[in-house]
């Protein structure tokens, strides 16, 4: 009897093995969803499985063919697209746009069971967000761009979740070192992969302007001809602006374009000669100091050509925001740069977008729409915008800028705000961080990744990975439990995943 009994185990031991790793409450996800509750029951994806749209939104076919064309190289499977005025079929993916208010935007309610799987939300945001929560229940094969052998299944239950900030970013530096519209492109993917909603585009600085504007040619022309440590440089026509703008829209992206000023201007002012006091074109800059060139703040001129500038990018950016930099323009008077920002401000509002600045706009007369940007070591700043009743975007330097190094030994970035090992990078909350900046006054959170030492994407991902998948979770989960021990669990999972997406990440010690 004693032996039947232990074949008897042995014999279940597989069954109790499969439901022990199909545990929906365990699964390693980042960000964290909001509510999670496990059933016993598993979906199974197979060459019949097909992905069914039900809901009025034209977007939904658009997100039908996405999800297929994600599943199909690493299964093998064709997942064929059809649309559904029920959910009776099994074996069945559904897509289904419904009015659930509370989930606003980006939310969506994920159930899984034997028979099917259905991602549900208020908006098409949300569903393209829960597909990125079903990628991560899949095994990390997934990703792979060829096909692979393994058990195409999700555990079974239902997930609840929603963003804590509406705000969700990272930013690009493409000004110091020149970036591809390729490069873009998978920067954009990387991101939407963990459901960040912002690409800020970094696209002028002292060493390189990067959009073309049709009324100043000079400025990509002479301005985007050379970058730090005097490469070629390079920059975005109108039309391949546009081209990323829509890459990022399907993500459900929003792309916020930066153009610097009246600080680090140099490429614009080597442009064009009318834009110095002395009428004479600047020297190109390669290098990477800051601090040392101004706009002429009290001449109609920098006026008409800031309003040209602002006139084109706003006619290509369907976003509502426009960035206008606004830091360490140490070159300028402070009455001046007052007068400025104060002026700037209006022609931005000019034409219908928002305007966002590093927080040192502070110092001017903002008004309450205006969007303030916190980034340095002293929050000082960014507390006075607070009292101007303007939103904040939460971007210390010494936890979140991507370019710092993460110790002495990363052969990339700089420290000038210190190390930012992955723990550092994780183990904050952006509600209380600062003495004075609450969570009612933070729009959300942004990553930068400026690109003095940065050459290539292997570098950007370098960088980036790990610790943007942290950031992501610090924008969309609740932080409540935050615990860097319980999230460096879930994140030592995703080793695989990076490797069979090719990433270049950094393999940190204090994760691996």
């Amino acid at each position: 009897m004693k032996k039947n009994v232990t074949l008897f185990f042995v014999f279940l031991l597989p069954a109790f093995l499969t439901i022990a790793q199909n545990n929906l409450s365990k699964a390693n996800l980042i960000p964290r969803p909001f509510k999670v509750t496990a059933e016993e029951s598993v979906f199974r994806f197979t060459d019949k499985t097909g992905i069914y749209l039900k809901g009025e939104s034209p977007e939904l076919k658009q997100l039908g063919t996405y999800l297929s064309k994600l599943l199909k190289p690493a299964t093998g499977f064709t997942f064929k697209v059809k649309k559904a005025n029920s959910l009776d079929a099994v074996n069945a993916i559904y897509l289904v746009i419904k009015d659930k208010e509370e989930l606003g935007e980006e939310g969506y309610h994920l159930k899984i069971s034997k028979e099917k799987l259905v991602i549900c939300a208020n908006k098409p945001a949300g569903i393209f967000r829960g597909i990125q929560t079903l990628r991560q229940l899949l095994p990390a094969e997934i990703e792979s761009k060829k096909q692979e052998t393994a058990n195409w299944e999700v555990p079974g239950g239902v997930i609840e979740d929603k963003p804590e900030y509406i705000y969700r970013g990272a930013m690009l530096d493409v000004s110091r070192h020149f970036f591809s519209v390729d490069d873009v492109k998978r920067y954009i993917d990387l991101i939407a992969a963990y459901k960040m909603n912002i690409l800020h585009l970094h696209l002028s600085d002292d060493q390189g302007w990067r959009i073309e504007i049709k009324s100043w040619p000079n400025l990509t022309k002479i301005g985007g001809s050379t970058q730090v440590g005097g490469g070629k440089g390079g920059f975005y026509t109108q039309k391949q602006y546009k081209e990323i703008v829509k890459y990022a829209q399907k993500r459900y992206i929003t792309v916020i374009p930066e153009l610097d000023m009246p600080g680090h201007t140099n490429a614009a002012l080597a442009s064009y000669p009318e834009l110095n006091p002395d009428n004479k074109a600047k020297k190109l800059y390669t290098g990477t100091k800051v601090g040392f060139s101004t706009l002429m703040t009290d001449k109609e001129i920098t006026y008409r050509f800031i309003d040209d500038v602002i006139r084109e990018i706003a006619a290509i950016t369907p976003g509502p925001y426009i960035h206008i930099g606004g830091d360490e323009s140490h070159s300028t008077d402070k009455e001046d740069y007052i007068v400025f920002i104060n002026r700037v401000q209006k022609i931005v509002k000019k034409y219908n977008k928002t305007m966002i600045g590093w927080a040192d706009i502070a110092a001017a007369d903002i008004e309450k729409e205006v969007i303030a940007q916190f980034w340095q070591q002293i929050p000082d700043n960014a507390i006075k915008a607070v009292n101007k009743g303007v939103k904040i975007i939460m971007s210390p330097a010494t936890r979140i800028y991507m370019d710092m190094q993460y110790d002495s030994l990363c052969p990339l970035g700089l420290h000038w705000a210190g190390y930012v090992e992955v723990d550092k990078a994780y183990d904050w909350n952006p509600a209380t961080y600062v003495q004075g900046i609450g969570r009612t006054n933070i729009l959300g959170i942004e990553a930068p990744l400026w690109t003095e030492t940065i050459l290539n994407m292997d570098d950007i991902e370098f960088m980036v990975f790990p610790r943007l998948p942290g950031y992501a979770e610090l924008g969309w989960s609740n932080l409540d439990n935050q615990s860097w021990e319980e999230y460096r669990e879930r994140l030592k999972t995703f080793a695989k995943r990076f490797e069979i997406m090719e990433i270049n990440y950094y393999k940190s010690p204090k994760v691996w």
